[in-house]
């Protein structure tokens, strides 16, 4: 079973993840970048993750791009969907309702938001400012939730056998 962890990443958090939860999938287990390759293949893959962060409440151009592209695809995909967000509680899944179409909520096996991270050493002057403004927060923070990884990953490598019901 082959799967793919596309991704967008904009200082590095959903990337972080992505590689988390790589490590507890099983199987043969491939990460791409959304923003460094654009026009992927998804014909050979049997499962999808598709990720990306929050910023200013919208999740990247290239993850809304990729799934607009390939939706008629996914759909028939095992599919997982997960945001990095610095929001928790109804706001994080308002926000991780708001990153992918409809059709896609309906279809996912997995659906997750990891938390986020502001990472002031890889955000420019402007960004800071904000960050420092509206969130409130003056230095480098994480809050990358590793037990929604471990669980998410979980629900991604269940197998769904359709003969279990005829014991």
């Amino acid at each position: 079973m082959k799967t793919l962890i596309a991704y967008s990443t904009t200082h590095g958090c959903t990337e972080k993840t992505a590689n988390e939860l790589k490590s507890f999938l099983g199987g043969s287990v491939q990460l791409v970048n959304l923003k460094q390759n654009p026009q992927l293949k998804i014909s050979d893959y049997d499962k999808i993750i598709i990720g990306g962060s929050i910023h200013a409440g919208r999740v990247q151009k290239s993850v809304k791009d990729f799934c607009a592209k390939n939706l008629n695809e996914l759909q028939e995909k095992e599919l997982g969907l997960f945001i990095c967000c610095m929001e928790e509680g109804e706001k994080a899944r308002t926000q991780l309702f708001n990153a992918f179409p409809e059709e896609l909520h309906q279809k996912a096996k997995a659906e997750a938001y990891f938390g986020g991270e502001f990472s002031f050493e890889k955000m420019n002057f402007f960004q800071k400012m904000i960050v420092k403004k509206v969130a409130k927060i003056e230095h480098s923070t994480s809050k990358i939730d590793h037990e929604a990884i471990r669980t998410f990953s979980k629900k991604m490598n269940k197998i769904f056998n359709p003969f279990l019901f005829l014991i």
